[in-house]
């Protein structure tokens, strides 16, 4: 089984210990560092920022079958090798992620004993039920997630089509797409990766106008402005690593690139990040007691 993985130029997100494309020894490497669950494909280490997802050909006789889906989004199937697989342990914490503050790892086995590939950071977009036969070969329901990978560490290209679009929206309105994108869908549905990118976009487009032009964690204006004549300010996830992805409001700030690369590399960077996610939590809180910018949406999203 053999997976194309995206340009490792731009998969490699600010805090990630692993290099796309490069041989990792899962328990030398991943357990001994992280911790987690030695055996199996779905490894949730306490208290780490990551899940670790390991797929290969082996897991084709209990009923496994992963791989890139045409439209650019990765099929992974969930745990449990005998009867109907449901959402606990492993399954739930891809579902969940978001919501717990975690990125998804995967590796790829190779046909050296204990060595995997590291093929990238992603993010769960969706998922659906297969009828699939077990490790006793009787047919169950498989969960399949849709897993779509967050490319980033790029400069923002200019303002598409789509966000001006978005950005013709008054703010309550905005604030409601963003917080219906960020929610994790508890009943089956596949998502293309363009779909999923567009529920980021709303995140990502309403924060920058809930920021309006002033960096949320240093409080200056924006640097500079853009082409397009629109404050140069970047998303930052406080509760992930990877920077991507349609999180909740109260977890995505709009900072400044100074700020930004503070808070992933700086000494400094753990208590503006925290300082930035108490902030933002308060700035989401005051919206829902806001006339007109409330939502019956507003609060994360429950599991």
């Amino acid at each position: 089984m053999n997976f194309s993985v995206p340009d490792p130029e731009n998969a490699r997100p600010a805090g990630i210990p692993f290099e796309v494309g490069k041989l990792y020894h899962r328990q030398r490497d991943i357990h001994q560092v992280f911790g987690g669950q030695e055996r199996g494909g779905i490894a949730t280490p306490s208290g780490c920022p990551f899940v670790f997802l390991f797929t290969g050909a082996s897991g084709e006789q209990f009923g496994y079958s992963d791989g890139w889906r045409s439209d650019g989004a990765f099929a992974y199937t969930g745990e449990g090798q005998t009867g109907d697989m449901m959402f606990v342990r492993g399954n739930r914490a891809i579902r969940d992620h978001m919501g717990g503050g975690q990125d998804l790892l995967l590796f790829e086995a190779t046909t050296s004993k204990g060595s995997y590939r590291y093929i990238g950071c992603f993010a769960f977009a969706g998922w659906e039920t297969l009828n699939a036969p077990d490790r006793k070969g009787n047919l169950r329901k498989a969960i399949v997630f849709e897993l779509v990978p967050i490319i980033e560490a790029q400069p923002l290209p200019e303002t598409s089509e789509e966000e001006i679009q978005l950005q013709e929206k008054p703010l309550a309105e905005l604030r409601a797409l963003a917080l219906a994108a960020a929610a994790s869908p508890k009943v089956p549905s596949k998502e293309s990766p363009r779909t999923y990118y567009a529920r980021s976009l709303k995140v990502k487009t309403y924060v920058l106008r809930r920021a309006s032009g002033v960096c949320e964690a240093c409080k200056r204006e924006a640097p500079f402005l853009k082409k397009d004549g629109s404050p140069y300010l970047e998303p930052h996830h406080t509760k992930r690593v990877a920077d991507g992805g349609p999180d909740h409001p109260s977890s995505v700030g709009a900072v400044c690139p100074t700020c930004h690369r503070l808070i992933h590399h700086g000494k400094d960077g753990a208590k503006l990040n925290d300082e930035l996610e108490r902030y933002l939590a308060g700035v989401e809180q005051s919206m829902d007691t806001t006339p007109g910018v409330s939502t019956s949406q507003g609060g994360p999203p429950r599991s």
